[in-house]
């Protein structure tokens, strides 16, 4: 395991409750960010959350039950991972979170915002404020990494005085910069995924979220998208990362969130699996 990879594993002990980590050592003389100030009143928990999940239960049509009574609280900055067997309702979770389904019951907010009420046009500005990467990429093969990642900011009426700018950002941040004029058809799997993690990232978003996002990838270049994600997380972007690859779950020791039958049958920090 590299030098590099071995500076990202360290963390709580394994099986340790979620909520009663440790905060990060913060460096002398500066504040974290979102830490109140000496004095400043603490504001209610649930405005430091990028996700809160009450009571959450989905049916399709079908009669299948996909998630069942789930309760979860992903605070603003948190790294989290999804895990779980096909079929255990971890899609299905992803979709409400972006509002591409709607809870049967209980309530969904993402980013302050209450998605039971939302209405459709409102759906636009809640997708801005969340980045979504995806396994098979998703790059749109006949333009360049440049305009792939602009893409992201075209379709939401930027204007091109600030979109030059976020791109370039969001480019130098995946170290695709000398790559921008290439297409994706002369990119390594690694790049392709680079290539959308900038365009989730051009938006700055509060939340990203990562669907198996090393899945198509040897395991060399999987630690260098996870180290990636931690960077990005470092940042402040609060980031969820569904996935199956246990190894990289349990050498971070970040909280996990396993999902089985639709239900939350775990929330802890630890390895992929329960540990004993």
């Amino acid at each position: 395991m590299s030098d590099a990879v071995s500076r990202a594993v360290a963390g709580p002990p394994p099986g340790t409750p979620w909520s009663d980590q440790a905060p990060a050592p913060e460096a002398p003389g500066q504040p974290q960010p979102g830490a109140p100030t000496p004095g400043q009143p603490l504001l209610p928990p649930e405005q430091h959350d990028s996700v809160r999940l009450a009571g959450v239960s989905k049916t399709y049509g079908t009669g299948k039950e996909a998630l069942i009574d789930v309760d979860l609280v992903i605070p603003e900055g948190d790294f989290v991972f999804l895990v779980g067997p096909s079929g255990a309702g971890k899609s299905t979770l992803t979709k409400l979170l972006v509002r591409d389904e709607k809870a049967t019951a209980g309530s969904v907010a993402v980013a302050g915002h209450d998605l039971g009420r939302m209405k459709k046009k409102e759906v636009p500005l809640l997708r801005r404020k969340i980045g979504i990467v995806f396994q098979d990429f998703r790059l749109l093969p006949r333009k360049t990494v440049y305009e792939n990642v602009a893409f992201a900011l075209e379709v939401t009426g930027t204007s091109k005085r600030l979109m030059e700018p976020a791109v370039e950002r969001a480019l130098a941040l995946v170290g695709l910069t000398e790559q921008a004029r290439q297409r994706p058809s002369q990119l390594s799997g690694g790049e392709m995924q680079r290539t959308a993690i900038a365009r989730a990232m051009v938006h700055d978003p509060r939340l990203i979220i990562a669907d198996e996002p090393t899945g198509n990838l040897d395991p060399l270049i999987s630690w260098e998208i996870i180290q990636l994600l931690l960077r990005i997380n470092e940042m402040g972007t609060t980031v969820l990362m569904a996935t199956h690859d246990a190894e990289v779950v349990t050498a971070l020791r970040r909280r996990v969130v396993a999902l089985e039958d639709g239900r939350v049958v775990r929330d802890e920090v630890g390895g992929y699996h329960r540990e004993y």
